[in-house]
């Protein structure tokens, strides 16, 4: 296999398993047949387009089945995702709990929704005591100081009140009843999400710091702000309306974090949610330009 080949597939290979399957080899053909016979690297145009077109693919194939299904689907696991990322920092002190939280994590990705309601609605309500400042279940020692890497942290949920954890772990709770009921078991996410945890571990959104550019702060908004993009792009490219729920029961929690904080809230807070907040709004309102433009 020659460098240029090698290039190629890597390349091919952000398209999706059954693409590459049906027709990789046809493609990678055609690109060899077209190139120099002296290049070992492909065209950066030609790069930017094949890893373009796979990623386009993948969000085609991405929008299969009910759209509100998968919607809150996806925005359960992100929420679950963050709730977890959370708890990181207080490992030593809520050990179950951050255990608790970490299953729910992987029955959201595994589809396992009869598994991640009960553990869900447990953790939530502990959260909720923690916030309330009440020992629930456990003698929980409050309040919950961080552990040694994260000294200097606020106390968990410490600068902020019930009303953001409870807005974020009933709509979990929710979302996991209504798909539940529907009888229907949720595709499997890709584990590639979990690298969103370490990414985000312990950055509350009631105190995110970016006026003092704080690393962590900086890389929570950094990483919703290109999911939402992609909720935006994915929109755009499919017509479809599910990345626009998901973003929008991300919304809501970092609302009510808004709302709980908004005497001490400053302009760096108010951004933070105006950019959320416009961001769903275009992941809401791409698709159906969208699919007015194909009907017109």
């Amino acid at each position: 296999m020659s460098r240029l080949e090698r290039r190629y597939r890597w390349l091919l290979r952000a398209y999706p398993t059954g693409y590459r399957s049906d027709y990789g080899d046809e493609l990678l053909g055609v690109l060899l047949d077209r190139a120099e016979p002296t290049r070992v690297s492909p065209p950066v145009r030609e790069a930017w387009a094949l890893v373009l077109g796979g990623v386009r693919a993948r969000i085609v194939e991405a929008a299969q089945g009910p759209a509100w299904t998968d919607g809150i689907h996806l925005g359960v696991m992100v929420l679950s995702l963050f709730n977890f990322a959370v708890l990181i920092p207080y490992a030593s002190s809520v050990p179950v709990w951050l255990g608790m939280s970490g299953l729910v994590v992987l029955c959201v990705l595994r589809g396992r929704l009869g598994l991640a309601i009960p553990l869900a609605l447990l953790t939530g309500v502990k959260v909720v005591a923690i916030t309330l400042g009440k020992p629930w279940l456990d003698e929980t020692l409050l309040p919950v100081f961080a552990d040694a890497p994260w000294e200097g942290m606020p106390a968990l949920y410490g600068n902020g009140g019930p009303l953001a954890p409870l807005a974020s772990w009933l709509l979990m709770i929710l979302g996991l009843v209504a798909l539940a009921i529907r009888e229907e078991r949720p595709r499997r996410r890709s584990w590639w999400w979990l690298l969103a945890v370490p990414l985000v571990a312990g950055t509350d959104p009631a105190w995110l710091d970016l006026v003092a550019g704080s690393p962590a702060a900086v890389v929570r908004v950094g990483l919703e702000t290109v999911l939402l993009l992609a909720a935006v792009y994915a929109g755009h490219v499919t017509g479809d309306s599910r990345w626009g729920l998901a973003a929008a029961l991300y919304l809501l929690p970092a609302s009510a974090v808004l709302i709980e904080t908004m005497a001490t809230a400053g302009r760096q807070d108010v951004a933070h949610w105006g950019l959320l907040l416009l961001l769903t709004g275009a992941a809401t309102a791409v698709p159906l330009r969208a699919r007015r433009h194909v009907l017109l």
